[in-house]
């Protein structure tokens, strides 16, 4: 660092100066000055830090600036640490953010990803230069073991901000002389997949619902056409055990509240599985990291007056399941089945209190709400949260989720009805649709619909749609010019229509320090442009 070599000596050889200079960085000439009477040593090796400044300047100061020090400092490394990816809608409100503290980020526009801000300084005269999104740096050069120490600190299922955020911001390393005869910053060795897919031409149209249904890790369940259950997540007004129904009336939407016989308590990311009989079985989910909720719960719709507005009556009944109960547990999935005529709960993966992620199967008689054993033969998926699986052909289609090693999954795998019980195979998809998590997926005929989510490219996630028959799949982008805000999908819910169209509720983040976004009213996604028949 150039302040050892600059600084003057005291007679004891490991004591140094360490000058602090208050400088206008705009203020070329100036700040050379400062620097000289200061003692600097230019043609010393000089690392130059820059953690979150040049975006604060115009860009004309900030470019200036960058070509002012490789002309200065011959033998030098700069690191450079900010925002990238200002479009999307973690990037809108990361901007908002800044923008209500009067500190636009002006680099932005200008440099809007790694591959502009490496550009930006091979043309401004360094030699060599890196440049990665955080998360390309986290997976790509920390080691796994030193990962997993970090991640075990603390209690920790705030995965999406975490990901969106370190795909909103890039490290950068740039040398000149000497120092450009190795890379400071290396390249991944076995890089992340990043790249986006490739879209069709075709972008699906997206409008607003105009009611109010917000939130984070609700869930939900159909229970009949065009009435879609809610319960619990966390609002604006906090945590809740809140129970709600989003119907349709003729041609408009409204949402109403439930005078409910229970209570199926406070829940974020818990399953609502539809059953027959207008039911649904609420399972697990958390109250905080460390707290599972451990009770399972029946509801059943009443009544339901869809012209007038008396609401809806729900009866709230807990489970008392006989056999070994499994390990309470959020993040999971929950998939009614069939063997022999009769229905099944399929439970996989999730989370635990000891943040472990789950890759076991339990399996719950809907008609005895009991835990039993029925064979399962294959290899079955391995262990992740935040997956999804969806009814197909009395078994289980399931897709994506978060691994073991953190980074997101994009296999597609089925649980197929057998005589003896079922099997697990794995499908091979061509085009493979993008690796994602916090996802919500659907059945139509034979095609998989795979909507929101987060994943590790740049790119927002659309809807992509598999056909399980010929095993492929498209990518198609979501048209939200109609909506007024960003829409953040994942920690949401969906539904299909008596129309098939996808109806999307809740959803957003805490977005760090930049705050939280709620969604504040459903969309409708209009499949009407693909094809989605079996």
């Amino acid at each position: 660092m150039n302040g050892l070599q600059g600084g003057r000596r005291q007679s004891n050889a490991n004591v140094v100066l360490y000058r602090l200079l208050g400088v206008d960085v705009r203020q070329l000439p100036q700040m050379e000055k400062a620097l000289d009477l200061a003692g600097f040593v230019r043609t010393a090796p000089t690392l130059v830090l820059s953690e979150v400044v040049l975006t604060y300047m115009e860009t004309k100061w900030s470019d200036s600036l960058i070509r002012w020090a490789a002309e200065l400092l011959p033998q030098s490394v700069i690191l450079i640490y900010e925002q990238i990816h200002p479009f999307d809608p973690f990037g809108q409100i990361m901007q908002e953010h800044f923008r209500k503290l009067n500190s636009a980020l002006y680099a932005l526009n200008k440099y809007p990803d790694a591959d502009a801000q490496r550009r930006r300084l091979l043309d401004n005269g360094w030699e060599q230069c890196v440049c990665l999104d955080m998360n390309c740096f986290y997976f790509g050069l920390v080691p796994e073991a030193e990962r997993s120490k970090i991640e075990k600190l603390e209690p920790f299922d705030e995965y999406e901000e975490w990901h969106q955020k370190c795909s909103h911001y890039f490290i950068l390393a740039a040398s000149r002389g000497a120092p450009a005869a190795r890379e400071i910053l290396s390249t991944p060795a076995s890089p992340l997949t990043l790249g986006g897919p490739s879209f069709s031409p075709v972008s699906l149209p997206v409008k607003t619902i105009p009611v109010c249904a917000e939130g984070l890790g609700m869930a939900s369940a159909s229970l009949g056409p065009n009435v879609v259950l809610l319960t619990g997540g966390s609002s604006k007004g906090g945590r809740g055990a809140q129970i709600g129904l989003l119907r349709k009336n003729k041609q408009n939407w409204n949402f109403v509240k439930v005078a409910a016989s229970g209570d199926i308590g406070v829940r974020l990311y818990h399953t609502a599985t539809a059953i027959p009989g207008k039911s649904a079985v609420v399972l697990g989910g958390r109250t905080s990291p460390l707290n599972p909720v451990k009770t399972v719960c029946k509801l059943t719709m009443d009544s339901l007056d869809l012209e007038g507005d008396d609401g809806a009556k729900l009866s709230v009944e807990p489970a008392v399941c006989a056999g070994e109960p499994p390990v309470p547990r959020w993040r999971h999935t929950a998939t009614l089945i069939s063997h022999k005529g009769k229905d099944f709960l399929f439970l996989f993966g999730g989370k635990n209190a000891a943040q472990e992620i789950l890759g076991d199967y339990n399996i719950m008689d809907l008609s005895q709400n009991r835990w039993t054993e029925v064979s399962v033969d294959g290899a079955a998926p391995e262990p992740r949260f935040s997956h999804s699986a969806c009814s197909y052909r009395g078994g289980v289609v399931m897709f994506g989720g978060l691994g073991r090693r953190g980074v997101p999954l994009g296999d597609t795998t089925l649980l197929k009805p057998t005589e003896s019980g079922f099997c697990w195979q794995r499908l091979d998809i061509k085009p493979a649709p993008v690796a994602r998590y916090s996802h919500a997926a659907h059945v139509i005929g034979d095609k998989l619909l795979v909507v929101g989510g987060v994943w590790l490219a740049s790119h927002v996630p659309g809807l992509a749609v598999v056909d399980l028959l010929t095993q492929s799949g498209a990518e198609y982008r979501l048209d939200v010019a109609s909506v007024p805000w960003p829409l953040m999908l994942h920690s949401f819910c969906s539904e299909v229509t008596s129309s098939k169209e996808l109806v999307l509720i809740g959803g957003g983040g805490n977005c760090f320090s930049f705050g939280t976004h709620l969604n504040p009213q459903p969309v409708v996604v209009d499949l009407g442009l693909i094809t989605t028949d079996g």
